[in-house]
């Protein structure tokens, strides 16, 4: 049987960018920030994509649905500290499949790359069944942005 590879384009038009400062509770007795709070980063970044292109977790709440992560990861390339301003980069993924794949870059004060990653999230409905196909809301926000082509 063959199977139908999907294909994947981020989307870079569709990025943004958030500021954070590094606070103390993140760092380890080192002053380096713990691994696990890169994931906290990440949804930063996912939190000021909705924002500003109008597709945060309120919004998808608002049409019966919600977007479970299903699969993440990190790849950490330099350590961020106690005091740093970090940027994290979010840019949305196009994908033919019903789920929301962002993609981050987090950088140190001084632009350096400090951390890769990305999230998977699906789409389940109020009774609490995963959609297998773009919900309406959606697929109109899609249009909205420019990945229907």
């Amino acid at each position: 049987m063959m199977r139908r590879k999907e294909q994947y384009r981020e989307v870079t038009e569709l990025t943004v960018k958030q500021e954070i400062r590094v606070r103390f509770n993140e760092t380890d007795p080192l002053g380096i920030v713990w691994h696990g709070y890169y994931i906290t980063y990440f949804e930063d970044g996912r939190e000021a994509f909705g924002r500003k292109h109008g597709i945060g977790y309120l919004d998808v709440h608002e049409h019966g649905y919600t977007t479970p992560i299903v699969k993440s990861g990190c790849e950490h390339k330099l350590p961020l500290k106690y005091g740093d301003v970090a940027t994290i980069e979010t840019t949305i993924v196009d994908t033919p499949a019903a789920k929301m794949i962002y993609r981050f870059k987090i950088y140190d004060g001084e632009g350096n790359l400090a951390c890769t990653g990305e999230t998977i999230q699906v789409f389940v409905n109020d009774e609490g069944q995963m959609v297998l196909n773009y919900p309406p809301f959606f697929e109109e926000w899609r249009k909205k942005v420019g990945l229907d082509k």
